[in-house]
């Protein structure tokens, strides 16, 4: 099994797992919130949550199923994404938190994106050149998000840091400009393989790190629960980008099937 095998297989039972977690609490799973209690066909949209991830989840543990389940949890995470994270930017535009909120489902919808290019292999969008570049942009301003929430909210970050670190504040610095590097890396199109790399890495380690001991130690609050699952599917969604295919114009190989001509096979 090769690295973007595994990566969508984690990202498949990522998706799975919430599904479930929605099914046994009967609320809308972590990454699927917040629905406002007064929204309409609230219930239906529990469902839909559920359903999507359970059937996606599936459709992506299959190679045939794969490109149509990526493109179906793509179209549910952009829709779901409109209507309740959004709103959060319009009506607090100037507060770090509503951007940060947007950027956990920017991960998972640039995941979902990357994962229908490779698997449809089409030069059409929403695949091809131009539906991978929009992934990485949306990917790129996620961390930059990411990024700037460790400054803003430094006195809730820096507490999260293991014991075991010395110097919480500079741990919490440093991973806000690994963050923010990335992120313009991966939003300019500078070096997008490097910064999605390096992105991974920090996002595995700190779900490692610092939400999974937190997870085993229990009992855990409602909020740290949702964290450290929100923690896992970004992990899962940042290694799926960091193995995904890149922009034509981004790097020195394609990555999708074509013919060769004649006279580049005689240079050979």
């Amino acid at each position: 099994m090769d690295r973007a095998t595994a990566a969508r297989f984690l990202f498949a039972l990522t998706f799975i797992a919430l599904g479930v977690i929605g099914l046994v609490s009967g609320t809308f799973a972590p990454g699927w919130q917040p629905v406002p209690e007064t929204a309409p066909a609230r219930e239906l949209l529990f469902y839909l949550s559920v359903t999507a991830s359970l059937a996606c989840g599936a459709g992506l543990l299959a190679r045939r199923t794969a490109a149509a389940a990526a493109l179906a949890l793509l179209v549910v995470l952009l829709v779901w994404t409109a209507l309740f994270k959004f709103p959060f930017i319009v009506r607090a535009p100037l507060e770090e938190v509503s951007y940060q909120t947007n950027g956990e489902n920017f991960v998972l919808i640039a995941a979902s994106w990357a994962l229908y290019a490779r698997a449809a292999r089409a030069p059409a969008f929403p695949a091809g050149e131009a539906g991978l570049r929009i992934a990485y942009l949306l990917y790129g301003l996620a961390l930059i998000a990411f990024g700037l929430s460790h400054f803003f909210y430094l006195e809730m970050t820096a507490p999260l840091v293991p014991a075991w670190l010395p110097g919480p504040v500079f741990w919490a610095y440093s991973t806000g400009v690994i963050y923010l590097g990335a992120g313009i890396l991966i939003a300019t199109g500078l070096a997008i393989r490097p910064g999605a790399l390096a992105a991974a890495a920090q996002i595995t380690l700190i779900t490692l790190l610092v939400w999974g001991p937190m997870l085993l130690a229990g009992p855990v609050s409602g909020m740290q629960w949702q964290e450290t699952m929100v923690s896992f599917a970004l992990a899962a969604g940042a290694l799926v980008l960091a193995s995904a295919p890149l922009p034509v114009r981004a790097s020195n190989r394609d990555h999708f099937p074509r013919r060769r001509s004649a006279a580049s096979d005689s240079r050979r």
